[in-house]
């Protein structure tokens, strides 16, 4: 790290002095060092900067290398358009040497498929499975790299998938499917289908996501943009647990999906809650351990972004968070995280001041939030797991007896919402009943319901509105001539049951044959017109749009599949709606370690 301190350090005195290490008398017609002029620099910036004078002079010659570099690939690039790409390969975790890596360089056409870049570099480089990444944003495969912001001299992370030991382990991954890719899908596909609940299933049985406040009570959010927070939330859940199994890699294709889903929600919602600022922090967390931060430009961006959301949700000093939670000690885990990758980013940047005062910030909120074992021993042989009682202390600073009312009030207040939806959830189960009984099927009624925001008598009137709407529809002679209607209606009939009881058993179902069947059973084959009256249109029921298929193709195996992915992405959700704020602390103390060394060796060579 030391080294890319000094570097910095180097550019920014460079570019300030007009120096151009590319030129003579710093280089020579033969493109050599010049080097009684680089040494003559080295004396000068070693005063300036207190480094020793071979470590200046060996860093000067990495950037005249480097520029020049530079310059004969923007000769190349005008000239036949092939691009010079600098690579920040994955590190081996072999090698126990943490000497900088040096920089790596690829070049290309810009008019490829990343496809292809991917194969040459996996090529090139030895490597398997590889994604790559632009400013924080994975590439698609299948779109040009000119498409997707690549240009000449950009800077691009190449992030391992997969990379199997031995054949035997590769055969295991194929077998239980648990490649990056398909574990983005699956969690994708099972929070969108989480998202499309509306609370009208069995309510003790089948869950369902509320997107709720910080002090969890449920939003009230359009219905677009809660399933698009709820997928976003997912991936984030997803990659939080895969950073808690050290899986990091993984972890950030997770992140990244989830922050691209954010990006898609234009709602202000993601201005009074901290879900956002805290993804950005996770990612950047991610970069550091992946050895990355210096990779991407955005990782200070991110923790700007982190910052000002954090300002925003929490308020002023936490004023904010304050009056709503009547505490701040457990979000102070998070400004201690923030404060300690900003001062890694300054360090690395050549900021040593900044990076310091930075660091202080960091030890002052560790001592507040590091716990007292005993204080933890007491709390938990009172019957509170080791999270509450950690949360518990942080939010009472460290006083046992307030940490045990405030533990117990949060389970009863935890107790009360659950009772509270349980009642809410139950009196919409009777409501879609009633309406199943006039003769509406489960579906309608609760998409009804939904949009009723659950008063019985609204839902009532949309359905008898929409069922207006059909007959009025129906009574203009048009109706469904198609093969594949003709072929139900004729699986229908083969079966026994007459054509006209068919057809309205149909129209009611909607095409679903398995539907129809089984009305057609429990009505005794005799279906009338009079009967299927209320039967509301199409256009109030949406398909999910995790599907593909139509409505007829619909099956109890579907189903199956559904609740497997959901019941999958649910074991990565929390019990805890806080558990994105109980950090051990064991990470950062190491990392504070880390970095007070390398400030320290900073002053000892100044000094």
């Amino acid at each position: 790290m030391t080294e890319e301190n000094l570097q910095s350090k180097l550019k920014n005195a460079l570019r300030n002095d007009k120096i151009q290490l590319w030129t003579p008398p710093y280089t020579t017609e033969n493109n050599e060092a010049g080097q009684k002029s680089l040494q003559e620099l080295a004396t000068r910036y070693t005063a300036l900067l207190g480094f020793p004078a071979d470590r200046v002079l060996d860093a000067l010659e990495v950037l005249r290398v480097h520029a020049l570099r530079r310059g004969r690939g923007n000769d190349v690039f005008r000239e036949s358009g092939v691009a010079a790409l600098e690579l920040i390969l994955p590190s081996d975790p072999r090698k126990v040497n943490k000497a900088p890596r040096e920089k790596t360089y690829f070049n290309t056409k810009l008019d490829v498929t990343a496809q292809d870049a991917m194969k040459m570099i996996c090529e090139k480089f030895g490597l398997q499975h590889i994604k790559l990444i632009l400013s924080g944003k994975i590439l698609n495969p299948e779109k040009r790299l000119d498409e997707q912001g690549v240009k000449h001299n950009s800077r691009v992370m190449v992030l391992k998938k997969s990379e199997p030991e031995t054949q035997q382990r590769m055969l295991e991954e194929e077998q239980k499917k648990k490649s990056q890719d398909e574990s983005v899908r699956r969690t994708q596909k099972g929070f969108q289908i989480l998202s499309e609940r509306d609370g009208s299933q069995d309510p003790e049985t089948t869950p369902f996501l509320e997107i709720a406040d910080q002090k969890g009570n449920p939003l009230e959010i359009p219905p677009a943009e809660k399933k698009a927070l709820i997928v976003a939330m997912g991936f984030h859940e997803k990659g939080r647990a895969l950073m808690k199994r050290k899986d990091y890699e993984s972890a950030l294709c997770h992140l990244l999906e989830a922050d691209d889903s954010f990006s898609k929600c234009d709602s202000t919602l993601l201005d009074v809650v901290d879900n956002y600022g805290v993804l950005q922090l996770d990612i950047v967390w991610c970069y550091r351990k992946l050895v990355s931060l210096t990779s991407l430009n955005d990782a200070r961006h991110r923790l700007k972004k982190a910052e000002d959301y954090f300002l925003k949700s929490y308020g002023e000093e936490n004023k904010r968070l304050l009056q709503i939670k009547g505490n701040t000690g457990r979000e102070e885990v998070l400004f201690l995280r923030l404060y300690l990758l900003q001062s890694l980013q300054a360090y690395l940047e050549g900021h040593d001041i900044y990076a310091a005062q930075q660091l202080q910030k960091v030890e002052s909120l560790y001592q507040q939030l590091n716990l007292d074992p005993d204080k933890m021993m007491e709390l938990m042989s009172l019957g509170y797991t080791e999270q509450e009682a950690r949360l518990g202390l942080r939010a009472c600073k460290g006083d046992t007896n307030a940490a045990a009312l405030h533990i117990s009030q949060r389970r009863e207040e935890k107790e009360k919402m659950k009772q509270t939806e349980r009642e809410k959830r139950m009196r919409r189960v009777e409501a879609i009943t009633v309406l199943q009984q006039i003769g509406y099927s489960r579906k309608d009624a609760a998409v009804a319901l939904h949009k009723a925001k659950g008063d019985l008598d609204r839902a009532l009137n949309i359905l008898l509105d929409s069922s207006q709407a059909e007959s009025d529809t129906n009574h203009t002679g048009v109706e469904d001539s198609s093969p594949e209607r003709q072929a139900k209606i004729n699986q229908l009939v083969s079966l026994g049951f007459s054509r006209e009881a068919v057809e309205n058993a149909l129209r009611r179902t909607r095409g679903d044959v398995q539907r129809a069947s089984e009305l057609l059973l429990d009505s005794g084959s005799s279906l009338s017109p009079e009967e299927l009256s209320p039967s509301p249109p199409s256009s109030l029921s949406e398909e999910p749009s995790t599907s593909s298929e139509s409505a007829a193709s619909t099956s109890l195996g579907d189903d199956a599949m559904d609740n497997d992915l959901v019941n999958e992405v649910l074991d990565d959700i929390p019990s805890h709606e806080e558990d994105y704020l109980d950090l051990t602390l064991e990470e950062e103390c190491e990392f504070i370690v880390q970095m007070r060394s390398y400030l320290e060796k900073r002053n000892a060579l100044q000094s």
